[in-house]
């Protein structure tokens, strides 16, 4: 990160010192940096001229001391509390007064870390993402005492480095990884629950829901051994908020070292050159296939479904209850597989889910409930997958596997901007460019879907497990009971 952090300040025309007391540090570090830049040349991207410069505002020092005519000092070494208030106890004996002291923490309270210190009103968060002269998002983060020109000082520096800043209040996991573990945890309390393995959590939130990665490939590219921590870090300093409460899996994986690709095993293999995929048996078709009902339970999910199915040559049975052989197609909205039988009075053991709020273009999610037979989990993918779609099948669980993830990706953004600790835009913003979501959580996800939508998949989820984690922001119920946008601020200021 300290590597990352000196060559776009260079590049941003900013003289920097890089200091590291150990042997040798500092100069690999330069050796480093000198070679991302001159790979920049060499595709186009800078001039060499251009380059020179930048290399030439680079100096190695060992000797904190040299430090002292520094206007600003950021810090990134290893995230442990002990340790940043030692460096910084140690920074204050030389820096000057009016010289600003920033962390690049991730997950420490800047509070906690300026407590230490004589003057904590200069202590602040400048938190970078990794790789850092890929990743344009900095959390600029405000301490309880922190004074505010130091904010507005950090940001004007950031973008002197042409960073992307948003400042923040003091949280713990700041903004992004607050809403990160929307991702990430819920994905890992689905595969505890026996719902989906974590080969088609991450099929369904790649070709479902449009994600780059699934929430398991995430994890196995950062690395367990820093995730699982920083997750049980939030979650501690939320004082047991249910919302990021960890699953079990996730510290077992860990304590038994399997922890993505640095391991070459994770919740993925990576023994190759790329990640091995198991494969699965093909699905029997069965000898004779059952005539298909939609329900009309939610009109516009049936409108999709007859389409689709029509247009790949199916007969729909179109009267309003089927018939005593038909394959019942259902598509809940943050419920279960089960509860639309029984409330839609139909024969369990011939009902599956479809999850269509995500479209079906591509990809379609199928719900068994643990009355459904084979032969009609088997039917239905057989159908779909004639229809040119790609299909992957899990147990009954309420909202699915994109629902869920999403609407937790949502509802904890909501909270972030309820709690105040960055306004809605910049949450938006800072999730698209810190965590690369194929759509912005409370403008994208969130008024696509529809607050009302957002609501009704928590208070489902909430209803059958009776767990205070999926119960609704009062950001989301209140805008979605005054129709209006998660992105919107209160029209008055008090």
């Amino acid at each position: 990160m300290g590597r990352g952090i000196a060559q776009v300040a260079v590049l941003g025309g900013l003289d920097t010192i890089l200091y590291d007391n150990r042997p040798g540090t500092v100069e690999q570090a330069r050796d480093f940096i000198a070679g991302m830049i001159a790979r920049m040349v060499d595709k186009g991207t800078l001039k060499r001229p251009e380059a020179d410069a930048a290399i030439a505002r680079l100096t190695l020092k060992t000797d904190i001391r040299d430090l002292a005519h520094c206007d600003v000092v950021i810090e990134a070494v290893v995230e442990d509390l002990a340790v940043k208030q030692s460096v910084f106890a140690d920074l204050e004996k030389v820096v000057s007064e009016s010289c600003i002291l920033a962390s690049n923490t991730s997950s420490l309270s800047i509070t906690t870390i300026a407590s230490a210190c004589a003057r904590p009103g200069r202590v602040a968060g400048m938190h970078f993402f990794n790789p850092v002269p890929l990743m344009r998002l900095v959390e600029i983060i405000s301490g309880v005492r922190t004074d505010g020109r130091v904010a507005d000082a950090l940001t004007t520096l950031a973008r002197r480095m042409k960073r992307e800043p948003v400042q923040i209040a003091d949280a713990p996991g700041f903004l992004v990884n607050q809403v990160g573990r929307g991702y990430t945890i819920e994905a890992a309390h689905i595969v505890s629950e026996g719902i989906a393995d974590f080969v088609t959590v991450d099929r369904i939130m790649r070709e479902g829901a449009g994600f780059r990665m699934g929430p398991f490939e995430l994890m196995d590219l950062t690395g367990l051994d820093v995730t699982h921590p920083a997750t049980e870090q939030i979650f501690a300093q939320f004082y047991g908020e249910p919302r990021f409460r960890p699953a079990g899996l996730m510290r077992a994986r860990m304590l038994a070292g399997v922890l993505g690709r640095k391991t070459k095993r994770g919740f993925h293999s990576y023994e190759a050159s790329d990640a091995t995929v198991p494969t699965r048996p093909a699905r029997r078709v069965p000898d004779e296939l059952p005539p298909v009902w939609i329900s009309r339970a939610e009109p516009q999910a049936q409108k999709l479904l007859d389409e689709l199915l029509q247009g790949a040559g199916l007969a729909i049975e179109n009267a309003d209850r089927p018939s005593s052989t038909a394959l019942c197609l259902v598509t809940p909205i943050g419920t279960d597989c089960t509860t639309a039988a029984i409330e839609q009075g139909l024969d369990a053991s011939r009902t599956v889910a479809v999850d269509t709020m995500f479209g079906l273009a591509k990809h379609v999610t199928l719900m068994s409930n643990p009355r459904t037979s084979r032969s009609a989990i088997d039917a239905a993918a057989h159908f779909f997958s004639e229809a040119g779609r790609a299909v992957s099948v899990i147990h009954d669980s309420p909202g699915f596997v994109a629902q869920r993830i999403i609407a937790m990706i949502v509802n904890i953004a909501a909270e972030v901007a309820q709690q105040g600790t960055a306004s809605p835009a910049d949450v938006d913003n800072a999730v698209v460019l810190g965590l690369a979501y194929p759509k912005p959580p409370l403008t994208g996800f969130g008024d696509g879907l529809g607050a009302t939508t957002i609501e009704r998949v928590l208070r489902g989820i909430h209803d059958l497990y009776l767990d205070p984690r999926y119960r609704p922001s009062v950001w989301v119920t209140r805008r979605a009971r005054l129709g209006m946008s998660l992105g919107q601020s209160e029209e008055s200021a008090i």
